[in-house]
């Protein structure tokens, strides 16, 4: 790296379609943080949203990567980053955009730079917000090309009829399910005969990220998914024989090189590998996609609720999902 690296840092507000709801949150916009590294005519970027349960909000990550600042510009390394800044939004931007222009300094697209095979494109879910049964199943219907689907569920009485619906309407894909920590045992076992009838393929964190002991136990007969409680490497061990799959996020671990580090780990316990997202931008999804390239499931749909997206975008075709070098990662 140069010793002296040129870094940008705004926030952006991205509206959202209609309002995106999940257990305890409703959304009506997506603010995310750009973060811009130029050495000379090469630009590198990233993009976080944070984590709102963990108060990791944009404002925050901006504070986080102001105080790193001179570090940054002094020319840090990916490796060194990870000593600099917590896992989490801010150090995801950061750590994207040092990939971003790594590629470009090099001349190496980042697929390389990570060891990886040339990426394609990859099936990807796309979610329906936690809904009325009828306005769920007509978003089902919207997404006429989804090979897969994940539905938000509230842990209400409510969701044994969105299941139902949105099964019945599209018959024809892959189904998952996502409590966000919305579900206790009683709700989960009176729920579990329908999404088993409804041929559920994931059950994505039903239970609230600290009360992972009540997975202890639990005979489901669907695969289940860690998602808020599976925020970095650490806490695998913890997780390993509760969950089958961890959701790696990269505003949650930190960036693209810890997602990666954690990927490894998870297949070393026998665990298969998901990438999800927060509701961002293509640049977002990008560094994900890559990601995806070694994931047993794939969650990058996060444009797609967006009234506009940046250019050039990642494209959506018949459910798979693709990113081109020309938006993150390429060579230059």
């Amino acid at each position: 790296m140069p010793t002296e690296i040129d870094l940008r840092v705004t926030v952006e507000r991205w509206r959202l379609r209609r309002p995106f709801a999940i257990t305890g949150y409703e959304f009506t916009e997506s603010e995310v943080l750009l973060v811009e590294l130029a050495d000379g005519d090469l630009r590198g970027r990233g993009e976080c949203a944070g984590v709102y349960y963990k108060d990791d909000t944009v404002a925050r990550c901006r504070e986080q990567v102001l105080r790193a600042s001179d570090r940054i510009r002094g020319g840090i390394s990916r490796a060194e980053l990870l000593d600099v800044l917590p896992a989490g939004g801010a150090r995801n931007a950061v750590d994207c955009a040092l990939w971003d222009l790594e590629a470009k300094q090099q001349r190496r697209p980042a697929w390389q730079l990570a060891g990886l095979e040339p990426p394609g494109p990859v099936l990807t879910t796309m979610t329906l917000s936690a809904d009325d049964p009828e306005r769920m199943v007509e978003r089902a219907r919207d997404y006429a090309s989804a090979r897969a689907l994940k539905l938000k569920l509230t842990g209400t009485e409510l969701d044994a009829e969105r299941v139902r619906a949105v099964r019945a309407a599209r018959p024809d894909v892959w189904l998952a399910v996502d409590a966000n920590q919305g579900f206790t045992r009683a709700t989960l076992e009176q729920l579990m005969p329908v999404l088993v009838d409804a041929r559920v393929e994931l059950l994505e964190q039903p239970f609230a990220r600290d009360r992972d002991d009540e997975m202890d136990g639990l005979r489901s007969p669907i695969p289940t998914a860690a998602d808020e409680s599976a925020q970095d490497v650490g806490d695998l061990d913890r997780l390993t024989g509760r969950f089958g799959v961890i959701n790696i996020k990269l505003d949650k671990c930190g960036g693209l090189t810890r997602g990666l580090a954690m990927a490894a780990a998870a297949r070393e316990r026998g665990m298969r590998v998901m990438v999800g997202c927060m509701v961002g931008t293509s640049l977002a999804m990008a560094p994900g996609a890559l990601l995806g390239q070694l994931c047993d499931v794939v969650d990058l749909d996060g444009p797609l609720v967006l009234t506009a997206d940046r250019e050039p975008p990642v494209t959506y075709d018949d459910g798979y999902v693709f990113a081109p070098e020309a938006l993150w990662g390429g060579a230059g």
